[in-house]
Parts: C-alpha cells; sequence; structure tokens
C-alpha cells in the first residue's frame, strides 16, 4: 500500500470531478473498508447513527408514499421506516448491496443503478428521495440533482444529509472514529481513501441544491448552531423552487 500522503486538489463547483486513480489493492481496501464502516457505524456511534437516520423521517408525512433512497447500501435505513405505509425503493450502484437489502427487507423494490444517469422511472414519480451521504461522493452532483428534480413529484419533499467535511469537528471525529478502524485492519496511509471519498465541500453542494431546490429546513448536528467547523453532519429538507412559491 502506497503510504504518501494524498490531498483533495479537485476544483470546486468543477464538473464532473476527475476521480483519483487508485490501484486494484487500493480498490480492494476500499471496498472492504466500506463494509466494516457501514456495519460498525450503528454499533459504536449510535449518537450519530440515529440523527442521520431519524432527520429524514420528518419528510415521511401522509400521502408521502412513494419514496427512493438513493445509495441505500446496506439498507440501514430502511429499519426506520413504516414500510406498511410506503412504496419504498432502494437504489444503489452495488449488486452486493442489493442483495442483502433484498434479503432483510423482501418487500423493498430494489434497484440496481446510478443517480448520475437517467432511471427507468417516469417523471415526478417519487413523493420523498432521500439522499443519507451520498451527494458528497457523486463526482457529477449536477447530473445527478437534474434527475432528482426530475424524479421528485412538484410537492414532494428531497431530504439529504451531509458531512462537515471539511471541517475542524469533522477532521477531530473522524481521527478517533473511522481513522482509527482502518489502522486496526490496514496498513499504510488512509489519507488516499479519504481523497477518494468526500470529494464535494458541503459549500458546493449547497450551492447546487439552490439550483434546483428551495431549502425549507436546516439542521446542523451536533450543536445546532449553523457553522460548518463546528458540527459533524448537515440534514436539509427541500423542495422544488415552485412548490414554495
Amino acid at each position: 500500500m502506497p503510504t504518501k500522503t494524498y490531498t483533495r486538489h479537485l476544483t470546486p463547483g468543477q464538473w464532473p470531478k476527475t476521480l483519483p486513480v487508485l490501484t486494484e489493492d487500493q480498490e480492494r481496501v476500499r471496498k472492504a473498508f466500506y463494509q466494516l464502516w457501514l456495519d460498525e457505524l450503528p454499533q459504536r456511534y449510535g449518537i450519530l447513527d440515529r440523527f442521520n437516520h431519524n432527520y429524514p423521517l420528518r419528510t415521511a408525512t401522509e400521502g408521502m408514499l412513494k419514496t427512493l433512497d438513493i445509495g441505500a447500501g446496506t439498507g440501514e435505513h430502511i429499519h426506520y421506516e413504516n414500510l406498511k405505509e410506503l412504496e419504498y425503493t432502494a437504489l444503489d450502484l452495488r449488486p452486493e448491496m442489493g442483495e442483502r437489502i433484498k434479503a432483510a427487507y423482501p418487500t423493498v423494490n430494489v434497484v440496481i443503478g446510478d443517480i448520475q444517469s437517467r432511471l427507468d422511472f417516469p417523471d415526478q414519480y417519487f413523493d420523498r428521495i432521500l439522499a443519507i451521504h451520498v451527494l458528497e461522493h457523486l463526482p457529477d452532483l449536477p447530473k445527478a440533482l437534474d434527475e432528482i428534480s426530475r424524479l421528485l413529484h412538484p410537492t414532494g419533499k428531497f431530504s439529504v444529509l451531509i458531512p462537515c467535511d471539511p471541517g475542524f469537528a469533522y477532521s477531530i471525529g473522524r481521527n478517533i472514529s473511522a481513522r482509527r478502524l482502518y489502522n486496526r485492519h490496514f496498513k499504510g496511509s488512509y489519507d488516499w481513501f479519504i481523497a477518494a471519498e468526500h470529494i464535494n465541500r458541503p459549500d458546493e453542494i449547497i450551492t447546487e441544491l439552490h439550483k434546483h431546490f428551495e431549502i425549507s429546513d436546516r439542521h446542523y448536528f451536533p450543536l445546532i448552531v449553523p457553522i460548518i467547523g463546528l458540527n459533524l453532519v448537515i440534514g436539509l429538507t427541500l423542495q422544488h423552487k415552485k412548490a414554495v412559491r
């Protein structure tokens, strides 16, 4: 594993972004670590995990029946939803994640696909769209938001959670959590992984969101004070601009 230091050299606001080229070994480690982190987060960092999954429930109002969960991963969020009242679709790029969701939640519609390209759903199909720690990873964020805008009903709700990365509090939190987990299981620098993962900053994500949506609710965790550097996560609830005029 390379030991050199990697830095985020991607130009803010320039799309699509070109991701760092990883070696075959780095790709293997990346996949393995991602799975470890998804399993460890709810076990060891429950307060943060509960905020990540409870915040989107604010949009689960009466009549909001058709829900799209983008980048559903292991399906952790589905546990928090009332599936008896929803037509729930879980979208992920990885077939192995889709299989895991289907095994745990047979009534969920699992779709393997990329929100950065057109999906096989009609316009305005979904009442709710959830992006829980997804938008920071997307190299073509504007294209993804174009597709989300197309899929969301004119009166629908879009629920987003993004990390406050880069930020002072987030850096400290990462060093005592994810970095330690990585160092327990893998050799070499963790910096290359960071550079390849959170490629979009909170400010540029919010700038792109404003091109399609209005923010109707914004919540910072854990301090509530609206300063990115002092918090770990931002929760956003959005609607089409025309819906709030």
